[in-house]
């Protein structure tokens, strides 16, 4: 089988072709030429040198594949208008290149996020049937992008998942909580429940749904089917860096204002404007019961060992 994986050098995207190619899969990983390529250079894999927002430098070269997992896309943004103009522009355009060039394409795969059907706003899981409520622009730009495959979906087989909150080996997001824990700090703006993910898990989940006929022209929530509280997640990554920390409540009509300052000192950073819309609200959680009764997808990584196999791989590094 033969898959190209956009977004292959991130976090997420690197834990697919690693899974991908454990399975036999031949993988090519369309990246940038700025790409830091440092979690897949050691890989046997082909490169394919493109930018979403020019994605026609491709042309002539998406034949031929058996799946395309489509993960690249803009997390983190100073302008709003960025985030629709990668996560929705971008997936158009490949989506219109891969029907062009590759008509017999078995599935186009969608990594979309929870963010895109937005908080549990009456305190039940999010699920399939749940109507798409974002609440930021990067949640907003994911949907819009779910639009635009669905707007495929007769002429083009898909598949779109929506992970909630991923963590493990080589996330950069969570990795301020743990460096926040390890010196004895836990901030907190109220009780807050959220589902979460082990990265190998999902990198799973999502081949499993790929490669699963009854996923085709379905949309799955993904999570190790557990709800976690902050201060169930804050314990957890106490326990892994060996530190219990003490809690410092701040008002949640002060984040706005943590958002402002946390974009002026990175812009690349968890802590921003548009990121701090999505914290305001406290259930971020999903139901991912129709993963498992339909594909047979469950999570083998429960919070505890995840978050202390990403401890360990975080001190091996020397993050912590």
């Amino acid at each position: 089988m033969k898959a190209l994986v956009t977004g292959a050098a991130g976090f997420i995207g690197s834990h697919l072709t690693e899974a991908l190619l454990q399975r036999g899969y031949q993988v090519t990983c369309l990246v940038r030429t700025s790409s830091n390529l440092r979690w897949i250079s050691h890989l046997d894999v082909k490169y394919l040198y493109a930018d979403l927002g020019n994605i026609n430098a491709c042309a002539g070269r998406l034949y031929g594949y058996d799946y395309i997992f489509h993960l690249a896309g803009l997390t983190k943004a100073v302008r709003e208008a960025d985030f629709f103009t990668v996560n929705y522009g971008g997936t158009l355009s490949l989506l219109q290149l891969a029907e062009k060039e590759n008509p017999g394409l078995r599935r186009f795969i969608l990594l979309s996020s929870l963010a895109a059907a937005g908080p549990s706003f009456d305190g039940a899981p999010v699920d399939e049937t749940t109507l798409p409520r974002p609440v930021s622009a990067y949640g907003k730009s994911k949907l819009k992008a779910e639009e635009a495959v669905h707007a495929f979906g007769d002429r083009m087989p898909f598949t779109i998942l929506r992970p909630p909150a991923v963590y493990g080996p080589r996330d950069t997001d969570f990795l301020m909580m743990f460096r926040m824990i390890s010196k004895g700090i836990f901030p907190s703006w109220g009780k807050s429940s959220y589902s979460m993910l082990y990265a190998a898990d999902l990198a799973a989940g999502i081949i499993s749904a790929a490669e699963h006929d009854a996923a085709a022209g379905k949309t799955f929530f993904l999570s190790d089917h557990m709800v976690y509280t902050n201060e169930d997640i804050a314990r957890v990554i106490g326990g892994s860096v060996g530190k219990r920390a003490l809690k410092i409540s701040i008002p949640r009509s002060l984040l706005p204002v943590i958002g402002f300052i946390g974009q002026k000192i990175d812009k690349k950073g968890i802590i921003n404007r548009d990121r701090i819309i999505d914290f305001s609200y406290t259930n971020w959680t999903c139901d991912s019961g129709r993963a498992e009764r339909e594909l047979g997808v469950r999570s083998k990584t429960m919070l505890r060992e995840g978050i202390q196999w990403t401890a360990d791989w975080y001190r091996t590094h020397q993050w912590l």
